[in-house]
């Protein structure tokens, strides 16, 4: 059986799809997996060997030159790729026009189905001219989490019923402490996940101060990403006012996969990498400070905490005493030496 996956973006909805792959692969061990995926998130992909080839779509930046002879150009490849083979099924968990024409685009095997969301879900983006393009729609509950709609369309169209755990299978490639980049700590580290493209998801300074303040007396390092010039300025900042912490260089996505996967601690707002940290079953604490909890809460491991909620941003007191849970649960400085776990 031939399966594609058009999950084009954006970073942790591409993080939050993995667990369809695991699920397909356990009920059909022997099916070819496909993934179509914008360009920037494709080493992700890669990253899970139950996917057989990505497919890197460039959405994004052919807009910006969409009539000209090279975009036509890697547009007709992309074409050529999507149509090498034929596929069985053709799913398409984003419910957008350009993701179903996309889906659209791939060569269907005889009695194939093209499968997508039947509706949307509270808050999504979905557009209801995206079923035109569909042989199959599988209605989801309004508030159905994101790891788990994927997982029932897959399910509704293969026959089977979701159970057990999510599992990501997010594998990083082995890497000898001599490639490590620079930056790379050799003791280990917390991560502060504190920039959002959204104001009103981002965590006031004055409470990561209070953190990173707890975590000193406890000798921590805290190291602080950006990826954007507002973000370093803000990361700048929190720097300037806490003795443990170390502002990064930006880093390639890659090295910001390694920086969540290689943490002993992952303090984070509601955006790609604090997920990607709890994907890969880091101690993580998941902030919610103006996103529903529900849509993407951690929810696979007791090393993951979420706090907060829409109209209910956490306190820097709620981040304490989920540190003193997380710290009676596991050996810190143990946790970045040690394979991640799901216990």
């Amino acid at each position: 059986m031939n399966i594609l996956i058009v999950r084009v973006s954006s970073l942790g909805d591409v993080v939050h799809n993995m667990p369809m792959v695991s699920d397909i692969r356990r009920h059909y061990p022997d099916a070819n997996i496909d993934w179509v995926v914008e360009e920037g998130y494709g080493s992700l992909v890669q990253m899970n060997p139950e996917v057989r080839r990505m497919i890197p779509i460039a959405l994004r930046r052919w807009r910006k030159s969409l009539f000209s002879a090279a975009t036509l150009a890697e547009i007709s490849d992309f074409r050529q790729q999507l149509k090498r083979d034929a596929y069985d099924l053709i799913f398409d968990t984003q419910g957008l026009l350009k993701t179903s024409i996309v889906m659209r685009m791939a060569r269907l095997a005889p009695g194939g189905h093209r499968v997508g969301l039947a509706n949307a879900t509270e808050g999504s983006g979905y557009e209801p001219l995206s079923r035109l393009f569909h042989t199959k729609s599988v209605p989801v509950g309004l508030r159905t989490y994101a790891v788990l709609r994927a997982r029932q369309v897959a399910a509704a169209a293969l026959g089977y019923t979701v159970d057990g755990v999510a599992d990501f299978n997010m594998q990083m490639p082995s890497m000898r402490a001599a490639d490590l980049p620079a930056w790379m700590p050799d003791q280990p580290y917390a991560v502060f996940f504190h920039g959002t493209a959204r104001a009103e998801k981002q965590w006031p300074v004055s409470h990561w101060m209070q953190i990173a303040g707890w975590l000193a007396e406890r000798g921590w390092l805290v190291l602080l990403p950006w990826g954007s010039d507002a973000e370093k300025r803000v990361a700048e900042q929190l720097a300037s006012q806490m003795s443990n912490a170390r502002v990064l260089p930006r880093l390639p996505l890659m090295e910001a996969v390694l920086l969540a996967q290689r943490a002993a601690l992952v303090i984070g707002v509601d955006t790609g990498l604090t997920h990607i940290a709890a994907a890969f079953y880091r101690p993580t604490i998941e902030l919610y400070c103006d996103s529903p909890r529900w849509k993407t809460e951690g929810n696979w491991s007791p090393q993951i905490i979420n706090l907060g909620d829409v109209g209910k941003s956490p306190t820097a007191a709620d981040v304490v005493l989920a540190l003193d849970s997380l710290e009676s649960r596991i050996q810190w400085r143990k946790a970045a030496g040690v394979e991640p776990t799901r216990e």
